[in-house]
């Protein structure tokens, strides 16, 4: 061999007699003058090797990245086996994870574990092309290695309910390893996921409920307080009541519209929102008579309700002049104390002064109403008192040991309510991280399968000023919370998210949108690659970032168990003879 043009990080080699060489594409050149650099080689024309430098040994170790090339009178030879996996792997320590085979080369893959768990990943490809049972050879990988992790906390966002069946005898492989499932069926007592409601903060209620704009989250704010104060062990939740509807009455007396108006308004409030002492059959004591209040809203032959001075001054005598804070108090209360401050909170708002703010804000009472009359309300029934890092906590344990594989099946739940879970249940997730320290002294992990059904870019960011998944992608990695990306979709997926992610495995991928989108997004990508991504195998990916020492394709093990993710057999559905 010999070398006949170097170019810019190109060189090509001439060989005398090619044919003493077999499956040479993709295989790795040496070149040893005062340095020693390493080619890859990825075109072959007659006996002209086209080879693209990638890194170079320094200290007897390999690095990625060129800082020298070759004079023209280097000594050339094809890598050997253990040349090859000095570039291609990480040694098999505690940082070492099995990946998979590469093809190509013939020698096994590691990668470093270290950098791929303390940065965001991505696993992108199509349908069926090996995206679930590669996440799931990886998990089993990392549970089977020793020594055992036992402070890892996973969380899974099982989209389908498929990875059940690959991690639910995991601790058989390592009995320090615990798993555990959460399901969204209402049917499985047992194991369905709760969240208790009085862990819901303003961000989280605007999520559950949909919120659009700033008025839909002041309701909300106010509701929380009132909640608080309704549920608290005191004697002044009847006067903060009557305080709430006297002053909603009182401003719908003085807001100069028509008597009718006016009191239907009146009516339509108290027939809803009413106590002992504020009601409509409430006698209004008057010298030498007594009526009820509703009789003192007859309107009489000029068209005016003739007491509006008396309904006043009756109405302002119920007007509390200090009202108590509960605000960031732990008090317990279920989704049905949470409707009804709503409903207060509405009134307290003035939403009956305004047709156009009445519609907008009522959409939150009818959201809350609906959930509590649907069997999603189960998700909320919580009836034990606990803070936000006491619920993460309960979450990893099992038995009162600490568990390190957590999965939630949300296949039960409709799309829309599945993303609202994901993102509340993340966030605090995200909270309790923020909140330990010394910071980053532990580490929690969302893997979230079909990451693009969650992972968009939502009103959030106009509403509440963020984005979840957006803050982790940014902010996550101090506090010691990665998220990983499963997804066949990634031109769905928010950009301000993968653009974060340093690791990647590309399975095969063929919708040009989704193409386009990873070569706009990774950099690493170069069009020859791309290429390579669109004639991939099942159960071969593209696999480059911090965590590989190259870029290059390689075939992940199958893992066992399976995943439930198989596409249905067609034929024998069809074919399968009846046995009755």
């Amino acid at each position: 061999m010999k070398i006949k043009e170097i170019s810019e990080n190109e060189i090509l080699i001439e060989v005398e007699d090619i044919t003493k060489y077999q499956n040479l594409l993709n295989h790795y050149v040496i070149f040893r003058d005062s340095h020693v650099i390493v080619g890859e080689i990825f075109k072959i024309k007659g006996n002209t090797l086209f080879i693209r430098l990638i890194g170079e040994f320094i200290n007897q170790k390999f690095v990625s990245g060129i800082n020298n090339k070759p004079s023209i009178n280097a000594m050339i030879n094809v890598a050997d086996s253990n040349i090859t996996n000095m570039i291609t792997s990480f040694d098999n320590d505690i940082n070492g994870l099995y990946l998979g085979k590469c093809k190509s080369l013939n020698n096994n893959i590691f990668m470093n574990l270290n950098k791929f768990a303390s940065s965001h990943f991505s696993i992108i490809g199509g349908t069926g092309s090996g995206k679930s049972w590669a996440f799931s050879r990886i998990i089993q990988n990392i549970f089977s290695k020793n020594p055992v992790p036992n402070n890892a906390s996973l969380f899974v966002f099982d989209t389908y309910g498929e990875y059940y069946p690959s991690f639910a005898n995991i601790e058989k492989t390592n009995p320090e390893i615990l798993f555990k499932n959460y399901s969204t069926n209402t049917q499985e007592e047992a194991n369905l996921l709760r969240i208790p409601p009085y862990l819901l903060d303003v961000d989280d209620l605007a999520i559950l409920l949909n919120a659009t704009d700033q008025n839909q989250l002041r309701i909300l704010d106010k509701a929380l307080e009132i909640v608080k104060i309704f549920k608290s062990p005191t004697d002044d939740i009847a006067a903060l009541k009557n305080d709430i509807i006297a002053r909603a009455i009182t401003d719908i007396l003085l807001s100069g519209k028509p008597s009718v108006q006016i009191r239907d308004q009146i009516i339509s409030i108290l027939s809803f929102y009413h106590t002992e002492e504020l009601n409509l059959d409430t006698e209004i004591f008057q010298p030498g008579y007594t009526r009820t209040l509703k009789n003192c809203l007859v309107i009489d032959n000029n068209g005016k309700i003739a007491e509006i001075e008396l309904l006043t001054k009756f109405f302002t005598d119920f007007f509390v002049d200090k009202i108590p804070t509960k605000k960031d108090i732990l008090i317990e209360y279920s989704l049905e104390d949470l409707e009804m401050a709503i409903d207060f909170a509405l009134i307290n708002e003035g939403v009956f002064k305004s047709e156009k703010i009445y519609d907008n804000n009522n959409l939150l009472k009818v959201r809350i109403h609906n959930l509590v009359d649907s069997s999603y309300k189960k998700y909320f029934d919580f009836n034990t008192i606990v803070n936000k890092q006491e619920y993460i906590n309960s979450l990893l344990t099992r038995d009162g040991k600490k568990c390190q594989l957590v999965n939630f099946n949300i296949n039960y739940v409709d799309d829309r309510f599945g993303k609202n879970i994901v993102k509340i249940l993340s966030k605090m997730i995200f909270d309790v991280a923020k909140a330990i320290t010394p910071r980053g002294s532990s580490s929690f992990h969302i893997i979230l399968e079909e990451a693009h059904r969650y992972v968009q870019n939502d009103n959030d960011v106009k509403l509440l000023g963020y984005n979840i998944f957006d803050r982790i992608a940014k902010e996550g990695r101090k506090y010691g919370i990665l998220l990983g990306l499963i997804t066949q979709r990634p031109s769905e997926l928010s950009e301000n998210v993968i653009s974060q992610c340093n690791n990647f495995l590309i399975f095969k991928l063929s919708h040009p949108l989704d193409i386009d989108y990873i070569a706009k997004m990774i950099p690493y990508l170069d069009d020859e690659n791309l290429k390579k991504i669109k004639i991939l195998q099942p159960g071969d990916c593209y696999i480059f970032g911090s965590a590989f020492k190259l870029s290059l394709i390689l075939t992940i093990d199958i893992p066992n168990p399976t995943p439930i993710s198989n596409n249905i057999d067609v034929s024998t559905i069809w074919y399968k003879k009846n046995s009755n």
